[in-house]
């Protein structure tokens, strides 16, 4: 960004020596290029502070490992890969019978244990059983109404369903794998269909000037030469690098050389952007436009749309 503004001044001032016929000399050419300093050093510190750009902007989502409640054999798989889920949409099937024969085989002792709790209460009741024989077997009946909840539950856990709106991406499970109850051993990923929040990482030299509420504009690599209007959502309270969590290590300084950046959450409120279908983690640049120093926003504004021209320009890499 700052590199344009200085191939700027230099065509500007190959101009007027061209026009204005200027001769290249020992005073001519020192004095263009201090007074370059000093306009475009004063332009850019106002133009930085007043109106903070970042070239990190990217929409983030969220997703959901699906991971199974129980161990089985996969059977069906209906879902298909990125089409539009509802939530409680079957995402795939385990084998129940297993399960099934599990919940009959507590059916049928909770059927025993009861008719043996009937018993020994009318023996208790006649003063022909001891109490003990009555409270073991009313244990019993509860043991077995416990595991029977518990089968039933892991009955119900045999359909998976979605979680919520959204789609099943990169989907690669298919009838016949077996799928386990372990935290890092999902079955697939859920996308959400949530609303997509973008956020520009902005340095924190300009924190004064990010305010909810601003006036935003976003260009995106997947849209060369286009600018969305959009407003800060809100600036983040926490920045990552800061960031304790419980462990036998202490902080130590050379963890902290880099300052971190300020997460910035930008809604995107111009029409046009419900035009494009854009894949979730869309990359981006963004500058924010403060009440301070409005009219150098204008070379904020030109410089930016530059920028969005320059995404036509693959990197070689």
């Amino acid at each position: 960004m700052d590199l344009l503004l200085i191939a700027t001044y230099v065509a500007i001032c190959v101009v007027i020596f061209k026009i204005f016929k200027i001769p290249l000399n020992k005073w001519t050419v020192p004095t263009a290029v201090l007074g370059g300093i000093l306009i475009i050093g004063a332009l850019l510190m106002l133009m930085n502070y007043n109106h903070p750009y970042s070239e990190t902007v990217r929409q983030y989502y969220v997703t959901t490992p699906i991971i199974s409640e129980v161990r089985g054999r996969v059977v069906e798989v209906p879902v298909a890969p990125n089409s539009p889920v509802r939530k409680g949409d079957v995402l795939f099937r385990i084998d129940a019978k297993p399960f099934e024969d599990a919940v009959q085989g507590i059916e049928g002792e909770l059927v025993a244990a009861r008719k043996n709790l009937e018993r020994t209460e009318e023996m208790y009741r006649k003063q022909v059983g001891s109490e003990l024989s009555r409270d073991q077997a009313r244990a019993r009946v509860d043991e077995l109404e416990a595991k029977l909840a518990d089968a039933r539950f892991d009955l119900q856990q045999t359909v998976v369903t979605a979680p919520g709106d959204g789609l099943v991406t990169q989907l690669a499970l298919r009838p016949g794998m077996m799928v386990v109850p372990m935290p890092f051993s999902a079955a697939l990923t859920f996308v959400h269909q949530d609303d997509r929040v973008f956020f520009g990482w902005f340095r924190q030299n300009s924190l004064l000037r990010l305010e909810k509420g601003s006036e935003v504009e976003v260009t995106l690599d997947a849209v060369p030469g286009v600018i969305f209007k959009g407003k800060v959502r809100e600036v983040l309270p926490a920045i990552g690098e800061g960031q304790v969590s419980p462990q036998a290590n202490l902080i130590r300084f050379d963890q902290e050389k880099s300052p971190g950046r300020v997460p910035v959450a930008i809604t995107i409120t111009d029409p046009a952007f419900a035009d494009f279908d854009l894949p979730g983690g869309t990359f981006g640049q963004a500058a924010v436009y403060s009440g301070h120093f409005h009219h150098v926003g204008i070379i904020r504004r030109v410089l930016l749309r530059m920028a969005a021209w320059m995404n036509y320009v693959f990197p070689f890499h």
